[in-house]
């Protein structure tokens, strides 16, 4: 029971770990992605600056060498950026698609300058210093593009008036084709006052739109660059085409909302399937016990499952399936409880056909004897014969010997009940045993009202003690030897010897009588297998051979029955031998 306490409080224990431990798994990737899409908006809204803060998070400084990932080398390749890693001496440790231009070690002008202006040799650079936990290293990243200053000049040069005249559209359409740009002019309401390769749909925008356009480019599939002078009050937005990323038109909040819901259903579909098969596996062992309480309840002991079920529980090899052997002490106590009951119903009926052949045998023992009182009695009571003395006497004497004989039978039959029931206590001593069977054949050989037996008897060499009760032992040894008289023919030979055998002594009661069947044998002592009266020899051997065998197990020992046909019996009593052989 302990056994399979232990393993079921570990198998839970271990599902309910390895539960949250998958739940902790797909949650840390879940939150994981978020953060790599996350990082990755970033980067869209603000490349540069973006991409440089997921590079420095990748760059790993190892033996005076720095290194990146490559996918990370592959798409700083495909945007057309370059990324240099300094030491704190200035020296270039690691780099990526840097043009040849570039110098491979930095000296504290260039990087001031730098630092200051955010241009190095006609490249936008953006950079980013690191101290903690490490020594100091100077990250570079940057990208050759000057269409912003160039737009700016566009903007310098048209811009003398609010909105440039008629004979100056067609140049600044001009140069906007070249750049593959379009222009917007803006003013601080956010109306729209001229739309230079543009459609003319939209008049006006909100103020944020246009901050919103500055900042989250990767949601429009064109990059605004905005240049506005306060004096006029005049804005112009300058429209080119977003060439870093693809266009969605998903929000950030959107996609994060998706990501969750996916991973929640994922969970809920994994804990639904998990507790489909989790009522699956240990259901079913339950419905099996179920069906054998159900066998049961109808009376039905000996069949804990059926044929098909005992095939999906056991393996070819007798071995228990898997799935069940969590519950393989509960099967095998099943078995050993179906086994009891089964054995118990057997008792059961055995005890009601002993008991019924017990009442039958004592009736009929009853029986012939009252029949014999009750006959004497009328004839007595009616008058019609004129009885002398010596009948009168011969009448006595058999009312006599008939009520003795009753008063025995009685006691007998009380004697086996409180045998059976433990209710007699022995009052053991050390006995000699030699002493005592001569005691009881003598008791034999000298009873004149038994003839024609003849009696031998033939001790070990050696005298042996026991621990016995000396009423009751005599009382035992009493019963088998009448047996062997009451049931054997005239000149039959009785024989009662002893021996030892190892801690045991043995005595023996051989005659050379009739012998038993081999049903008779079976049923000596257990069941009430004779009708016994004054006058008639009948088979079996009574509640006499019961009160024997349980007077022999309270002395902690046990008889064994040898016989054949027509050849005699051999009945013998193991006892124990007493620890102390020396006489007191």
């Amino acid at each position: 029971m302990k056994s399979i306490k232990r393993r079921l409080t570990f198998h839970f224990s271990f599902q309910f770990i390895a539960i949250i431990a998958c739940v902790c798994c797909v949650l840390f990737c879940a939150l994981m992605f978020l953060a790599y899409y996350l990082s990755k908006q970033d980067i869209k809204r603000d490349l540069p600056s973006g991409s440089l803060s997921v590079l420095t998070g990748d760059t790993t400084v190892e033996g005076g060498k720095a290194t990146v990932s490559d996918d990370l080398a592959k798409q700083l390749k495909q945007e057309g950026l370059w990324y240099q890693v300094l030491n704190k001496q200035g020296k270039v440790i690691g780099e990526i698609n840097s043009p040849k231009d570039l110098p491979k070690h930095y000296g504290l002008s260039e990087l001031l300058e730098m630092d200051k202006t955010k241009k190095f040799k006609g490249y936008n650079v953006v950079t980013e210093l690191d101290t903690f936990l490490t020594t100091p290293t100077y990250y570079i990243l940057g990208y050759k593009s000057d269409l912003k200053d160039q737009l700016y000049a566009l903007y310098a040069k048209y811009n003398k008036q609010s909105v440039p005249p008629k004979s100056d559209i067609p140049l600044i359409k001009k140069a906007l084709k070249e750049k593959d740009a379009s222009l917007q002019i803006l003013n601080e309401k956010g109306d729209i006052l001229a739309s230079i390769r543009m459609s003319k749909e939209k008049t006006r925008y909100d103020p944020l739109e246009i901050i919103s356009r500055k900042i989250e480019q990767d949601k429009y599939d064109s990059t605004a660059t905005v240049f506005h002078d306060p004096k006029k009050k005049i804005s112009w937005v300058f429209y080119t085409p977003n060439n870093y990323h693809s266009i969605t038109d998903e929000s950030i909040i959107r996609k994060a909302w998706m990501v969750s819901i996916i991973v929640a259903v994922s969970v809920l579909i994994a804990t639904i399937a998990f507790s489909i098969w989790n009522a699956f596996r240990y259901g079913r062992p339950l419905l099996l016990f179920t069906s054998w309480l159900e066998r049961m309840g109808s009376g039905n002991y000996s069949e804990v499952l059926t044929e098909k079920e005992r095939k999906r529980v056991f393996r070819k090899n007798g071995k228990v399936r898997l799935q069940y052997r969590l519950y393989s002490e509960l099967i095998t106590a099943f078995y050993e409880m179906a086994e009891q009951l089964s054995l118990a119903e057997k008792e059961r009926k055995q005890l009601e056909t002993t008991r019924e052949e017990w009442m039958t045998g004592i009736s009929h023992d009853l029986r012939t004897p009252l029949s014999t009182i009750q006959g004497y009695g009328h004839m007595l009571e009616s008058g019609h014969y004129n009885w002398n003395e010596e009948e009168l006497k011969e009448i006595g004497q058999t009312l006599r010997d008939k009520s003795e004989y009753m008063v025995e039978l009685v006691e007998d039959f009380s004697l086996a009940f409180q045998l059976k029931n433990n209710v007699v206590a022995l009052e053991t001593k050390k006995v000699d045993v030699h002493q005592l069977l001569q005691h009881i054949v003598l008791k034999f050989v000298n009873d004149r009202t038994i003839e024609k037996v003849q009696f031998s008897y033939m001790p070990v060499h050696l005298q042996p003690f026991i621990q016995a009760d000396p009423r009751w032992f005599e009382r035992m040894l009493d019963n088998l030897i009448f047996n062997a008289i009451k049931h054997n023919p005239e000149n039959t030979t009785i024989t009662i010897s002893t021996a030892i055998k190892s801690d045991r002594v043995l005595i023996k009661i051989q005659d050379d009588g009739i012998g038993m069947d081999e049903k008779t044998q079976k049923n000596l002592f257990d069941r009430y297998y004779r009708g016994t009266n004054t006058t008639e020899k009948t088979e079996g051997a009574g509640l006499g051979m019961s009160i024997a065998k349980a007077i022999c197990e309270l002395h902690k020992g046990h008889i064994e029955v040898r016989s054949t046909l027509h050849e005699g019996t051999a009945i013998t009593l193991h006892i124990p031998l007493s620890a102390n052989q020396q006489p007191d």
